[in-house]
């Protein structure tokens, strides 16, 4: 007779990845959900107080209880495992290096969720290469973990257009959203219905490394296309980010939040940074290559405004040049 009993899986979760995962494993009837984990609480902010992820942030206003686990590959935690009578793992965007003794304990494997259409965009960053890359399309692996990085075989694979005004938080919701709907299956399918994982392609593999806080520096010589793809890309983190003469002193840090690129010729003998219009649309501002229009900013020290509120403040003419912004600036 078929095994209809329900799995016991254990969930391990830190990015908002993976929070409509964790609505669908609650819901469904085939999973009983043993536990939450995410990574510990870290201190965040000029004041260093102790923030959540988002994951256990979410958790915690559900009123479920999400351990907060410094290492999954302590005697602990594998007792833990054990104790709960785990049958899968299940790993979304978590940050930590599952070893060998852990992946090998639960009967049906440990599942990750990774948001690109492996072996494209191995790695920590896969959402954020995408759109900077200028891909049209992305999507989710279901894999079956080993100890390399990403390199493990493939149970399913859904894919997902990119728009072309997404930017990184806007798609990660959206594959988020795409897992959910297809993990139930997936878990069953691998742990009643017997689906086994096929290796990767050795053909189109890249790495999508960890983003740094300096990849938000904008160099005005870059073209307005690619400058475009950035601010998308590093929305919400760690934006876009210029020099610009705001008030007294010496220029502020202004970050840019929604841009689009024209491939014009108006800025052929422009310098690269140099604003050639303002008004009520924005700003629009020579690049190496094309214009970029401004829509929306962020000030140094104050809340997200249209570049238009900005500008009835902060006048920038025609002429104002607007800086790289240095590397290693805070």
């Amino acid at each position: 007779m078929p095994d209809n009993k329900p799995i016991r899986i254990y969930y391990l979760a830190s990015g908002r990845l993976g929070i409509p995962i964790l609505g669908r494993l609650r819901s469904d009837p085939r999973l009983i959900l043993t536990g939450v984990g995410s990574q510990p609480d870290r201190p965040a902010g000029r004041r260093q107080r102790y923030v959540p992820t988002p994951l256990a942030a979410h958790g915690d206003a559900l009123g479920l209880l999400v351990d907060r686990v410094p290492s999954v590959n302590t005697p602990d935690f594998l007792e833990k495992m054990r104790h709960l009578q785990v049958e899968m793992v299940v790993v979304v965007s978590f940050g930590q290096l599952l070893k060998p003794e852990l992946l090998a304990l639960p009967p049906f494997g440990c599942l990750n969720v990774h948001a690109s259409m492996l072996p494209r965009f191995r790695g920590a960053a896969p959402i954020n290469m995408a759109i900077l890359w200028g891909d049209t399309t992305t999507g989710v692996t279901f894999m079956d973990m080993e100890a390399g990085l990403d390199t493990g075989g493939i149970y399913e694979q859904f894919s997902l257009e990119i728009q072309s005004n997404d930017n990184a938080e806007q798609l990660e919701q959206r594959l988020g959203a795409l897992a959910a709907k297809h993990i139930g299956n997936v878990i069953w399918d691998i742990a009643r219905e017997d689906l086994k994982p096929k290796p990767q392609p050795t053909e189109g593999v890249s790495i999508a490394r960890k983003i740094k806080k300096e990849a938000g520096a904008i160099v005005w010589n870059n073209s307005a296309k690619l400058l475009e793809r950035m601010v998308r890309a590093f929305t919400p983190w760690p934006r876009l980010s210029t020099l610009a003469p705001i008030g007294k002193g010496p220029c502020k840090r202004l970050q840019l939040t929604d841009v689009s690129a024209f491939d014009m010729t108006l800025a052929l003998h422009a310098h690269p940074g140099e604003v050639i219009a303002q008004g009520r649309d924005g700003l629009l501002v020579a690049c190496g290559e094309g214009l970029l229009h401004i829509r929306r900013v962020i000030p140094e020290g104050r809340a997200e405004m249209s570049a238009a509120e900005f500008l009835r403040g902060n006048p920038l003419p025609p002429g104002t040049i607007l800086s790289d912004y240095p590397v290693g600036e805070k």
